[in-house]
């Protein structure tokens, strides 16, 4: 079977701007959630979010040509692309799988109060707009270019002249590990030997409002897998992989950082916002994962958790490791890096498959914070608020998303 690895990474995310800050900050048990400044938190259930901090723009691109989340995106692409030491040769073949939720919310709210403050005018005047005899565009092209959903693939690709495959993903908050894994086959086909994977998403108020309607937001703090757990913190930012053959790698002399084994995806077919009860959507991903790198459960030496810090997903999640693992369940390590990072939506999977293999290079746990009071129900090992060292040598990284979403990818260090 071809060999995949890892050869850069890059991010933005509330912990830092770049891979070296954010592990920094996640291993010393530091949280980026905090009071949100770029929004009306009016009416929603929490005024706390996780905000990517000192971030400028300008150091990219011009103000005006990008959508904010395209603006992540296309950081942490670059981050990843300089990391792997890719020649502009070598990228123009490149494939792109980028993820997101929510594309340009920023762009999407802006094009709206557009469009509202038009028609709002006197009647007149707002019928005059709606006629094709009008030469004034009702709104601004390239906002609304901005606002879709794969805008920031394609902005990448025409900044950096990548003429290779280009896809968006966007199944809920699966859709970074989803990215990921796709990488994977297209790697295994022969697609493609490099692909830039990864995910990002913006805050908005329409995000936001939404999600304090279906009350997956926690009125006070994430607290994954803890008995008191109310809900998760939602948060901005973008996370890529550059992943590439072993062979390419090779003949680069790249660096490697770690193999990807192989991964899952399924869904649940259960509920909008609830996993199965039983857990068996998690338990079958996982296992699919395994079986396509070639594992056994007892080789699992980590687990890095979907985790959201909600009642139903952490007990779900607990319940399938533990039908995973079996007996060796209560020795493996599990770890959320929600509560520190805040939810990134799109982005999730793919910054906890780069926080995964920093613990696998770095022999570390990354912690799960804000972890008071122990569930009898959800009784793991979750590497309560402090890192710790470890022999490590594969681990996995799950994700799952609303509408039953799971991905499950499988990571080994070289």
């Amino acid at each position: 079977m071809t060999r995949i690895v890892i050869t850069g990474m890059g991010c933005v995310c509330p912990l830092g701007n770049d891979v070296p800050s954010f592990w920094r900050a996640l291993s010393a048990g530091q949280s980026g959630i905090a009071p949100l400044t770029k929004i009306d938190t009016s009416g929603l259930r929490n005024e706390t979010g996780g905000e990517v901090q000192g971030f400028d723009w300008s150091d990219f691109g011009e103000e005006g040509d990008c959508d904010e989340a395209s603006q992540f995106a296309f950081a942490a692409a670059h981050e990843a692309i300089s990391d792997s030491h890719l020649s502009d040769t070598a990228l123009r073949d490149a494939g792109i799988i980028f993820s997101t939720n929510f594309g340009g919310a920023a762009s999407w709210e802006a094009t709206c109060d557009m469009l509202r403050d038009r028609l709002e005018g006197d009647a007149a005047t707002a019928q005059s707009t709606l006629t094709a005899a009008s030469t004034a565009p009702l709104v601004d092209a390239e906002l609304f270019r901005q606002f879709t959903l794969e805008h920031a693939a394609d902005y990448t690709a025409e900044r950096l002249g990548i003429e290779g495959p280009r896809v968006t993903i966007s199944n809920a908050c699966s859709s970074g590990g989803n990215a990921v894994g796709m990488g994977v086959d297209w790697l295994r086909t022969g697609r493609a030997e490099k692909v830039l994977c990864g995910g990002h998403d913006g805050l908005g108020l329409s995000t936001l409002a939404g999600l304090s309607i279906l009350r997956t937001i926690s009125p006070d703090l994430c607290r994954p897998f803890d008995k008191n757990r109310n809900g998760t913190i939602f948060g901005e930012g973008a996370a890529v992989l550059v992943l590439e053959t072993w062979e390419s790698a090779q003949r680069r002399n790249a660096k490697v950082y770690a193999e990807v084994l192989g991964w899952g995806l399924n869904n649940n077919a259960y509920h909008l916002t609830a996993p199965d009860k039983e857990g068996q959507g998690l338990v079958s991903v996982m296992q699919a994962a395994l079986r396509d790198a070639r594992i056994s459960p007892n080789q699992v030496d980590y687990i890095n958790a979907h985790g959201t810090g909600t009642q139903y997903n952490d007990l779900a999640e607990t319940q399938a490791i533990k039908k995973v693992l079996g007996e060796r369940s209560g020795e493996v390590p599990v770890s959320s890096i929600k509560a520190a990072t805040s939810h990134i939506m799109g982005g999730a999977g793919a910054l906890e498959a780069i926080a995964t293999t920093m613990a696998l290079i770095e022999q570390t746990l990354p912690p799960t914070i804000n972890y008071e009071t122990p569930d009898p129900d959800c009784d793991l090992d979750y590497v309560p608020n402090t890192a710790r060292k470890a022999d490590l040598e594969i681990a996995l990284s799950n994700s799952s998303g609303i509408g039953g979403n799971n991905a499950s990818v499988v990571f080994r260090i070289v």
